[in-house]
């Protein structure tokens, strides 16, 4: 994917629309029929039932969530979306504390034009940190 192409640029808007419109379908949707979404190298939800329950989780826990593309940029064969989710954690179990964090999905876009891969990622320490929860050091007992 030398150059970014226009679906591409397409893809990641509506993607970003989708996560916006708090409709996980939506967003599983954007994914091949077996893709898979991996979140900071964490076991990945594969297939379209699963991407829905993942992306369910964050929208019930941001139930005011948005998110902006922030940029997309290419690396030798796959797109880079770098995007920034802010939203008050007030779902079942919330904190109450307003969140904002950006990171990055590499992006393996299969035949079928959809995402057959996502690999995300974001500083889960700086995450629980704005949450108000403590985060354990690996020094600590």
């Amino acid at each position: 994917m030398e150059q970014m192409t226009d679906q591409v640029r397409k893809l990641a808007k509506a993607y970003t629309a989708a996560w916006c419109s708090h409709n996980a379908s939506t967003v599983a949707a954007f994914y091949s029929q077996d893709g898979r979404l991996t979140i900071n190298d964490g076991l990945p939800p594969i297939g379209r039932a699963a991407i829905t329950e993942a992306a369910q989780e964050f929208m019930t826990s941001f139930p005011d969530m948005k998110v902006v593309m922030d940029d997309l940029t290419s690396d030798g064969e796959q797109a880079i979306y770098h995007w920034t989710l802010q939203g008050t954690h007030t779902g079942p179990g919330g904190t109450g504390k307003r969140v904002r964090i950006s990171g990055f999905e590499q992006w393996r876009i299969g035949p079928d034009g959809r995402i057959a891969e996502s690999k995300g990622h974001f500083d889960s320490a700086e995450y629980q940190r704005q949450l108000g929860r403590r985060v354990r050091s690996s020094h600590s007992k």
